[in-house]
């Protein structure tokens, strides 16, 4: 199984325009609830009650929101790129710049877990980080990350 099993194309968003932590989640939902046939307003409660919890700003410019839902069918990600950056709560307490939405059914713990070490052992990488933050595009992001995805 690779990231780009659950990245849809729709689910890529290269100039995100939100300027805040609420506005960039509901902005990576909007396309993930269309093709899960979730609510948009139930996904976007879901993740803040998790960032309630603690930041899924872990720094670096690096923002993983996640959560599970009951009524998702699969598992299935988001891609988000801000070019101005913005005020997540970051550990750091820097601008995040590139995010990953994770969204998975109720009873999938062990492949949640699985995908969220997978994408933060890819974002350690400064390299990879640097290339996302310079895509043009969809296709940049998709060649991008299919460079560095590997099997788990």
């Amino acid at each position: 199984m690779k990231i780009l099993d659950f990245l849809y194309k729709e689910t890529i968003i290269t100039d995100l325009q939100a300027t805040d932590k609420k506005g960039v989640l509901e902005e990576l939902t909007l396309p993930v609830a269309s093709i899960a046939k979730v609510d948009h307003k139930e996904l976007v409660r879901v993740l803040i009650e998790r960032e309630h919890l603690g930041s899924t700003g872990i720094g670096g410019g690096i923002g993983i929101p996640h959560g599970k839902l009951k009524d998702l069918f699969s598992l299935i990600l988001g891609f988000g790129l801000s070019r101005k950056g913005v005020s997540f709560d970051a550990i750091d307490k820097k601008p995040t710049y590139i995010f990953f939405l994770l969204l998975t059914p109720d009873n999938s713990a062990g492949i949640h877990l699985r995908l969220l070490a997978q994408i933060s052992k890819l974002l350690k990488d400064d390299a990879f980080k640097n290339r996302l933050l310079e895509v043009s595009g969809t296709e940049d992001v998709i060649r991008t990350i299919e460079e560095m995805d590997e099997e788990f």
